[in-house]
């Protein structure tokens, strides 16, 4: 097998955080074989003259949480999850606890929410949906899931990493349809994915193919190649669609896995751009620009309507960077160190830096107005407000 990009070490940590599952054998097939050295050493931080404040207005010690979930912003408040089983809603501002709810079972993936209905996944793979402070139905999916639900329009949309799509009544859980393309690869991706609405569309990541749905039908409206899979072999021929997208607008912009990002006008349905880029994580974008790092952790910005790359960093290589969040006119990263960056959107300068703990951040930090939640490895989240 040979290494798809820089350094043998860092395939083995990409193979550590996302994982792969073959259809055949539903073996996890690791990159390790790629080498066994250990990984490079974190690149050291730079000083730098702050020019935004900010400051930690509280922290809370949840336990063990569920890794590589999307915590759900609804409000005010913010809607995450436990590996142990426990749906938590927590205040912004304050950090405290308005509702928890007991799955009554490990969660394998979350969390969507619309504010009314809130799913996650199980790792016996059972969608629970909840409601009013309770369990309002559960049903016994027949596939693995990774990817936190969709809860939009009153449905609850689902995806499998074998490529499987179902939408459930939010009501009464009721299985209103499914979706699933002709397998054509032999891995698939056990990463969270693309599955995400615009406007009455529902997008999902189906390999390398952004797909546009019906979301009442399931039937298909449209599709955008946006990677064309290459590799001697089926571990380097993966190109699945990663998440969280980026959108400002008509425009969405993906990634597909260590092959490329790109961007679509939905409204045109039309590919504006795509470039190469070895990465592995989900990106974020603005009217302007679109953010997104390699494997290496070289961090880029390119202009959101043509692609073309408006400034590139590698003073954060090896050090971990989550997916990046947009704050205002800034760019926020968590790293596997604990340490959260506000840099410049336009330049790239680091203007604020905050230290969670040494376990790491382990998800995208999210925003509800000024206050940025960062979730820890630890089982800390910590909230922070920034000016």
């Amino acid at each position: 097998m040979t290494c798809f990009a820089n350094a043998k070490a860092v395939l083995t940590r990409a193979a550590a955080l996302l994982g792969l599952l073959g259809w055949a054998a539903c073996a996890g097939v690791g990159l390790v074989a790629c080498g066994s050295a250990p990984p490079p050493e974190p690149t050291a931080l730079e000083p730098f003259k702050p020019r935004m404040t900010g400051q930690q207005m509280w922290s809370s010690s949840l336990g063990p949480l569920v890794p590589g979930q999307t915590v759900a912003v609804v409000g005010e408040r913010f809607v995450l999850a436990t590996l142990a089983g426990d749906l938590i809603t927590l205040d912004a501002t304050t950090g405290l606890q308005r509702e928890r709810v007991r799955v009554g079972a490990p969660i394998a993936a979350g969390v969507g929410s619309d504010g009314v209905y809130s799913a996650v996944v199980t790792r016996d793979n059972e969608l629970v949906v909840v409601a009013a402070g309770a369990i309002r139905w559960k049903t016994r999916l027949n596939m693995r899931v990774v990817t936190p639900p969709l809860v939009a329009g009153e449905r609850v949309f689902v995806q499998g990493v074998q490529r499987t799509v179902e939408a459930f009544d939010a009501q009464d859980g009721r299985k209103l349809w499914s979706f699933q393309r002709p397998a054509t690869d032999a891995l698939a991706l056990a990463q969270t994915g693309v599955l995400t609405a615009y406007q009455n569309t529902l997008l999902v990541g189906v390999g390398p193919r952004l797909v546009a749905l019906d979301p009442l039908l399931g039937s298909v409206r449209a599709e955008h190649v946006m990677a064309t899979p290459r590799g001697t072999n089926e571990v380097e021929r993966l190109a699945d669609l990663v998440g969280p997208a980026g959108r400002s607008g008509d425009v969405v912009c993906v990634r597909a896995f260590q092959s490329s990002v790109g961007c679509v006008d939905m409204a045109r349905s039309n590919l504006l751009w795509s470039r190469a880029h070895a990465g592995f994580q989900g990106l974020a974008a603005d009217s302007d620009f679109v953010f997104g790092a390699t494997t290496t952790d070289r961090l880029t910005a390119w202009r959101q309507p043509t692609g073309d790359v408006v400034w590139s960093t590698e003073r954060f290589r090896y050090r971990g960077l989550s997916a990046p969040l947009l704050f205002d006119r800034t760019v926020v990263l968590g790293d596997a160190q604990g340490w959260i960056h506000f840099l410049s959107r336009d330049k790239g300068e680091t203007l604020f830096r905050w230290f969670t703990d040494a376990s790491g951040v382990m998800a995208p930090p999210v925003r509800a107005a000024k206050n940025v939640l960062v979730l820890t490895r630890a089982g800390n989240a910590y909230g922070l407000r920034v000016e």
